[in-house]
């Protein structure tokens, strides 16, 4: 009888009472390969020990860090499937080491991320929250002190034109703005098939009427948006960002929305999550804040975890799965030998 292939989802899936919070993950998936058994960790972590994983081939992680100690040594671990396309929470280089594959999700991902882009843009140009209150309130009479900012002919910038940041001007095509991007790494032609010209950032940022952050949290894009080029924008822009928190220096545009440097901002991500209670961007009235859930739709739940169990179907079969992260772990002599006790080919 052949060996199982184990496999370990992250216990923040689940409500307290140990339900799957969501209603369609795709599971299904994993019914595709007889071999696998699947189960949740048995305790909930902020970081994943050692002991808690060692006897799973791979892991589908939420939102727990998977550290250097998570995987150091361990002789099974195959697979780190990251439940979302952000893997700032898990060491990428001590993966490589212990031949750990990982994976991300760009197609379960794309649509709803890019679609909350879009609801931001909209929210903002119409001045949503601000006619939501007033109505509440009963002041119906100041309707016209909050007139919003009409899209065509405006300027929408993305800082990273990737898999999301391509969609969203796909999306953004009917309401016929001008398209700008800045990604050192776009190729002309990804941009030029999605109508966007490439930029440095001081031109996104001096030009654009709505900046929207989209690219990946690296070392190389901490505070990518500080306080000098906050001060680059237009008194008339809005800054939204569905990347990651870190990405903009909270405490900076925190300032510029307080002494209205700039006239808007859109968040689902902040510096620390979940914020303090009294973080003063909080109490702005010039913000939209969700918390790092905008795009959680059934659509999106059910196109992740789609991606990720595919990747963990392949391994188990043997193969080298979609969307690898750390690719230079395919070279690997101990991913080899992983693989290689999955059937997969030996090289």
């Amino acid at each position: 009888m052949a060996t199982a292939f184990r496999v370990g989802l992250t216990r923040d899936f689940l409500k307290p009472d140990g339900k799957i919070a969501m209603d369609d993950i795709g599971l299904s998936v994993l019914k595709e390969e007889p071999r696998i058994e699947w189960e949740f960790l048995k305790e909930a972590a902020a970081e994943l020990r050692s002991d808690q994983v060692a006897s799973y081939d791979a892991l589908v992680v939420l939102a727990p860090k998977v550290t250097a100690s998570t995987v150091r040594g361990n002789r099974r671990l195959l697979l780190v499937a990251r439940f979302g396309v952000g893997y700032d929470s898990v060491d990428v280089d001590a993966c490589t080491a212990a031949g750990v594959a990982l994976t991300i999700t760009p197609d379960g991902v794309r649509r709803p991320v890019a679609t909350s882009a879009i609801l931001y843009l909209l929210a903002l140009g119409h001045r949503l929250l601000a006619k939501d209150r007033i109505t509440r309130t009963g002041r119906w009479a100041e309707k016209l002190d909050h007139t919003g900012v009409g899209l065509t002919g405006r300027t929408l910038g993305l800082v990273g034109l990737g898999n999301i940041g391509q969609e969203v001007f796909r999306l953004a095509r009917p309401f016929e703005m001008r398209h700008i991007a800045c990604d050192p790494y776009a190729r002309p032609e990804a941009a030029s098939s999605v109508g966007a010209q490439l930029v440095d950032l001081p031109t996104l940022l001096r030009t654009s009427d709505f900046v929207c952050i989209c690219c990946s949290l690296t070392p190389e894009t901490f505070h990518l948006i500080n306080r000098e080029r906050l001060a680059l924008m237009k008194p008339t822009a809005f800054l939204i960002n569905v990347a990651r928190g870190p990405i903009v220096d909270q405490a900076a545009l925190t300032q510029a929305l307080a002494e209205h440097r700039i006239q808007g901002a859109a968040l689902d991500v902040f510096e620390k999550e979940p914020p303090d209670p009294d973080d003063p961007i909080l109490k702005l009235d010039n913000v939209i804040l969700s918390p790092h859930a905008i795009c959680w739709t059934d659509e999106c739940f059910l196109g992740i975890g789609k991606d990720a169990f595919r990747s963990v179907v392949e391994v188990a079969r043997g193969r080298v799965p979609d969307h690898v992260v750390n690719r230079s772990v395919l070279e690997s002599p101990e991913f080899q030998a992983k693989l290689r006790r999955q059937g997969g080919p030996a090289r």
